[in-house]
């Protein structure tokens, strides 16, 4: 991927992008988004909406974050979906460090656990998700 302009964050907009519940961490060169928000992305992208407007409906300022964020990053997390499944969203696969997934066998008990906590946080979102769409279809039932 080419990368022609970066954008690098500032203090302020690093504090204020952290305070987005769809944020786990950023740099002043990059945003780790949670789990959560990439697989509900997904399914929001799945359903018709543009990447634009899933990270604008998730609070991001895209004159911040920068406009081709958006699609550049559901590209890339439909990719790592298709290849990884729901636990493929939940590693971080890019930067220098990053030489992929390892084989089960390999991971420390740290690594276990690190990914182990990942999991339930995804499986968690996805029980809210599932609960919000209840009520909401009870809601129209009542209607």
């Amino acid at each position: 991927m080419g990368k022609l302009k970066r954008v690098l964050f500032t203090e302020e907009q690093i504090r204020k992008l952290e305070q987005n519940p769809n944020v786990h961490h950023v740099t002043e060169a990059a945003i780790t988004y949670t789990p959560a928000f990439k697989l509900e992305a997904l399914k929001a992208y799945k359903q018709g909406q543009t990447p634009s407007e899933i990270f604008i409906r998730a609070g991001f300022d895209l004159d911040v974050i920068g406009h081709k964020k958006p699609k550049d990053s559901l590209k890339r997390w439909r990719e790592t979906f298709e290849l990884y499944g729901e636990e493929g969203l939940a590693t971080e696969r890019r930067g220098k460090g990053s030489t992929g997934r390892k084989p089960t066998g390999q991971l420390s008990a740290e690594e276990e656990l690190k990914r182990a906590k990942a999991q339930i946080k995804l499986l968690e979102a996805q029980v809210d998700m599932l609960k919000k769409l209840e009520a909401l279809e009870r809601q129209k039932k009542k209607r």
